[in-house]
């Protein structure tokens, strides 16, 4: 996949920065490549439920915005992504140190981007699927 802003990495790295919610959760933003993001997160007490496993808003908010930030490696300078819908497939429980999500771009179309992005828990050094979101991304003007 070829992105279509050449400075597109410095893009969305000052993006993810701008995202409350990502700090909120300690996610980090790992891997940027066209087409490809990879964003890990902490199960730390403050995002389990009452079983002790992270709450399936963990996998969810890591999984859309690799999805959303995999389809906004594709777009042009002055562009935004927003989510227009996003299914989840809950696969395990998320247990262990951390959970990685790696979003990837099925089609980039000029409207619409339909992007997946598949979520592991860490534990011991081991990688267990957690979690599968498909959904569909909506390019938007940058504001300001």
């Amino acid at each position: 996949m070829k992105p279509r802003n050449p400075d597109f990495e410095a893009a969305l790295r000052a993006s993810f920065a701008a995202q409350a919610m990502m700090r909120t959760l300690g996610a980090e933003l790992v891997a940027v490549t066209p087409g490809r993001v990879v964003i890990a997160a902490p199960i730390g007490r403050g995002v389990t439920q009452q079983q002790g496993m992270a709450h399936a808003a963990l996998p969810f908010a890591i999984g859309d915005s690799a999805a959303g930030y995999a389809a906004l490696s594709l777009q042009p300078a002055g562009t935004e992504v927003v989510t227009s819908e996003m299914k989840i497939h809950l696969l395990a429980p998320g247990r262990g140190a951390r959970l990685i999500a790696t979003g990837t771009v099925i089609r980039a179309g000029r409207r619409l981007v339909v992007a997946r992005a598949d979520v592991v828990a860490v534990a011991a050094g081991r990688e267990t699927p957690v979690a599968t979101l498909l959904g569909t991304i909506v390019p938007v003007a940058a504001e300001g």
